[in-house]
């Protein structure tokens, strides 16, 4: 459960998974824990696991998710419109706001 593994919290909202992705559990060793982030079939997005990861702050940006890429400590999901949301520890690729102006488009993205 520490690593983002215990999605009870969540499991109800879990039908019609279409995409699974998490963090990189290496950053335990740093005393952050991990988190996991599912696109739904209607193409809404649920997170468990970290806090810190936690989509809470963009909720109503994560709509038409057409997929979704963790990093150590960050998420990052393409939108249906090409547009990219980020959330999570800044550092780590949680803050796309320095090149937000060049994330028009996307098709894919890769961690």
């Amino acid at each position: 459960p520490t690593l983002g593994g215990d999605s009870s919290a969540v499991q109800q909202q879990l039908k019609s998974v279409q995409q699974v992705q998490g963090t990189h559990s290496a950053m335990e060793a740093l005393g952050v824990s991990g988190a996991f982030a599912a696109i739904l079939a209607d193409g809404s997005l649920v997170t468990w696991g970290s806090e810190p990861l936690s989509s809470a702050a963009v909720h109503d940006q994560l709509k038409n998710v057409q997929q979704v890429q963790g990093t150590l400590a960050a998420f990052a999901a393409v939108l249906s419109d090409g547009s990219v949301v980020s959330w999570g520890n800044p550092a780590l690729g949680g803050d796309t706001a320095p090149v937000q102006d060049q994330l028009r488009n996307v098709w894919q993205i890769q961690a």
